[in-house]
């Protein structure tokens, strides 16, 4: 049941991560790429202040990882009890009780 409900959530985490990544512009999509520069980050100072896209991303790329390593986890440390032996899988079958008659003599 809680490995159901963590899924769900990395489910949704995993939606929004992609959503927030394909929102944000690149870095060459700035001031400085219309001055005919590729470096954009050299016009106004070398980094801005992060915006509240980048840090939303942050937030969630560090639950998306959270999540991962709790789904990893649960995988690994499951409390079902599995039989050690196939022996223990098949049930002992029962032989009719038929007479051995040997072969006549020719």
């Amino acid at each position: 049941m809680l490995q159901q409900f963590v899924l769900v959530v990395h489910l949704l985490l995993s939606l929004g991560l992609i959503g927030l990544v394909l929102l944000q512009r690149g870095k060459g999509a700035d001031a400085g790429a219309g001055f005919g520069s590729g470096a954009s980050g050299t016009v106004f100072g070398a980094r801005g202040s992060s915006t509240f896209l980048s840090r939303s991303t942050a937030v969630l790329a560090t639950l998306f990882f959270v999540t991962s390593l709790s789904l990893a986890y649960m995988a690994s440390h499951r409390t079902v009890v599995a039989p050690k032996s196939l022996l223990v899988q098949v049930p002992a079958q029962q032989t009719p009780a038929v007479p051995v008659t040997p072969a006549p003599a020719p």
